[in-house]
């Protein structure tokens, strides 16, 4: 099946949810735990034991598992291996993007079925052109695998490119979203490309609902702890809201450390997004 495909099986049989497992040393503090190598594996196996059962993705932030070294990136391929024989999909945080041999490289690391740190789709950022995406978009497509596109984030420094026009008028969030649009048109059912879509955001002014609906999965941060809500989910993306998966790390993690209070944490995330539709 295709990542399109499985993700849509996924939130039909386990809800609208994605769990970041993002173990910075804060939250590492937080759970009475050292920012070492054996705090990671701990904090990382916590979660992934408490949510991966019920939630239909789980989403490592691969720079708090690079920062440890190769034993981190070791715990990384356990939280891989876990999460799937959970049952969950993985989506990998990396937000990699560059051009030729070396976008190509990132794409045989993540998105090769025979790789060790093989998983369900990566996102990735297109701001040395949406070409260069090629790479990570058809190695993906040849292993069932898929690719979340940064198109419109929440932080305060994102519009200053993602609002930025080109030659004929466009801003560069739409350019990102046709471009993803335009992978997905060929799809039997639904696509395996997205876009990664903040929860707070203004939309720049060529930018509607309509736009948002690239017939493939739209990743939503900036849930729970960040201020986005059911109610922005639903005024922001109208129709399109259907392909929504939010995302949530912080306010998911901080119930932590105990596996109880984390698995419910998430099955009452899973309950307030099943609104959505």
């Amino acid at each position: 099946m295709t990542f399109g495909d499985r993700l849509i099986d996924a939130i039909n049989g386990r809800g609208r949810f994605c769990a970041g497992i993002d173990p910075h040393p804060e939250l590492l503090d937080a759970w009475g735990l050292t920012d070492s190598v054996n705090g990671l594996e701990k904090f990382a196996m916590t979660a992934v034991e408490a949510v991966a059962g019920v939630v239909a993705v789980v989403k490592p932030q691969s720079a708090f598992f690079e920062r440890h070294g190769s034993r981190g990136i070791a715990v990384l391929e356990q939280v891989v291996e876990a999460s799937r024989e959970q049952g969950a999909l993985v989506l990998l945080d990396v937000k990699r993007g560059d051009i030729g041999s070396t976008a190509q490289g990132y794409a045989d690391a993540y998105l090769d079925r025979n790789s060790p740190l093989a998983v369900d789709a990566i996102t990735a950022t297109p701001y040395l052109g949406t070409a260069s995406l090629t790479p990570l978009i058809e190695t993906a497509l040849a292993n069932e695998a898929g690719v979340i596109v940064v198109a419109l984030t929440s932080n305060p420094e994102g519009p200053q490119i993602q609002h930025a026009t080109t030659a004929d008028g466009r801003t560069i969030g739409a350019v990102v979203l046709d471009a993803v649009a335009t992978c997905n048109a060929d799809a039997e059912g639904f696509g395996s490309i997205g876009a990664v879509v903040g929860a707070t955001i203004n939309l720049p002014p060529d930018v509607t609902a309509q736009n948002l609906d690239v017939n493939g999965p739209l990743l939503v941060p900036g849930i729970g702890a960040q201020g986005g809500t059911v109610e922005d989910v639903r005024r922001l993306f109208g129709a399109a809201a259907r392909n929504v998966l939010p995302a949530s790390s912080r306010e998911l993690l901080a119930t932590g450390p105990g596996k109880g209070t984390l698995h419910d944490a998430a099955l009452r995330s899973i309950e307030v997004f099943s609104a959505i539709g």
